[in-house]
């Protein structure tokens, strides 16, 4: 396990497999920010479940931006797929070969990486987990997110208000096993609507993996297994407007209710046009920005963030229900990323 007594040489090979294997950001011009205990370069890294959905390119985008401001280099690394703890793995330890002072990651396999996490944090680096909780949670300095229960409540709690009396046949186009982020949503959603997992109004569970040709392909096989669905959860927009494409596809769009988390551009703008009917907005700009603000204070030489800070959630609809809390449309696109 010891690997401190390395040789010049293979300190600088470490540090060049980092360079070649993740995005380095020179996000300072000029001089950069010093840390106070070494006097180099403060370098943060960031690493995100992927590089494709809006949601991590908004982060990025948010990162680098705060990075730029603060003088600081920006380390960035992404898995291939929603899911992918291997390439993760593997960018936390070229994050430590490379020196970094602390790592932002959304975890993909929130589990899996903790042994990653625990080795970072043993070399001193500040580790701050970004939107999803790994798990256990206490596996990283801090949690910057959104509160993801509260996100499925919410639009639990607008669908419930919408139907009323009327009975729902509904389809939980979920994210994958095990994922904090996706069980959090989902059980916010049940409790939101009022009812627990194996309740016979629950017609069809798909995993989608975020993805929209998935979040398609799951509602077809749900209208396969059901037709008459007529209420449909979705853990993204992504998959939400991957369902709305199976629905129109099969005639039923206008009879079935979207609702959803995320409240990117495209999303709220579905809102809009009718396609989702609710989505519960966060803020990943704010979740990346506030990370390397900590990141760089600890760095200069403050304390290690610690706990959770909430970035906040707001309902979007077009179409509010009486006792459910919500922003309209405008505010939405005023908030919105991607």
């Amino acid at each position: 396990m010891k690997r401190d007594i390395w040789t010049s040489s293979r300190r600088r090979t470490g540090a060049i497999v980092a360079i070649a294997a993740l995005s380095l950001v020179a996000a300072g011009c000029g001089k950069g920010a010093k840390g106070s205990s070494s006097g180099g370069e403060i370098t943060v890294g960031l690493i995100t479940k992927t590089d494709t959905n809006p949601f991590f390119v908004k982060m990025k985008e948010g990162a680098q931006k705060e990075a730029q401001a603060k003088g600081v280099k920006l380390m960035t690394a992404a898995g291939k797929f929603d899911g992918d703890n291997a390439s993760q793995v593997t960018a936390v330890e070229n994050m430590i070969a490379a020196g970094v002072k602390g790592i932002l990651i959304t975890p993909s396999d929130t589990k899996a990486i903790v042994p990653s996490l625990e080795k970072a944090r043993a070399k001193g680096i500040e580790v701050i987990a970004l939107d999803t909780p790994p798990e256990p949670q206490s596996s990283a300095d801090a949690l910057f997110a959104t509160n993801n229960l509260n996100a499925g409540i919410l639009i639990g709690k607008y669908a419930k208000a919408s139907f009323g009396s009327k009975p729902a046949k509904i389809a939980m186009l979920d994210l994958a096993p095990g994922i904090s982020v996706g069980v959090l949503r989902h059980n916010g959603f049940l409790q939101g609507f009022g009812i627990k997992q194996g309740d016979p109004s629950i017609a069809c569970q798909q995993d989608t993996q975020g993805d929209q040709a998935k979040g398609q392909t799951a509602m077809e096989n749900c209208l396969q297994k059901a037709p008459d669905i007529n209420l449909v959860y979705t853990i993204n927009e992504p998959a939400a407007l991957g369902a709305y494409t199976a629905l129109k596809s099969a005639g039923k769009e206008k009879n079935v209710m979207i609702v959803s988390v995320d409240g990117g551009c495209t999303g709220v703008k579905a809102v809009q046009s009718g396609q989702i009917a609710a989505t519960s907005q966060q803020y990943p700009l704010k979740m990346a920005s506030q990370g390397v603000d900590s990141v760089v204070d600890f760095a200069k030489g403050g304390k290690k963030a610690s706990g959770y800070t909430d970035t906040g959630l707001n309902l979007i609809t077009n179409k509010a229900q009486p006792g459910v809390d919500s922003k309209d449309v405008q505010f939405g696109l005023a908030n919105c990323w991607g």
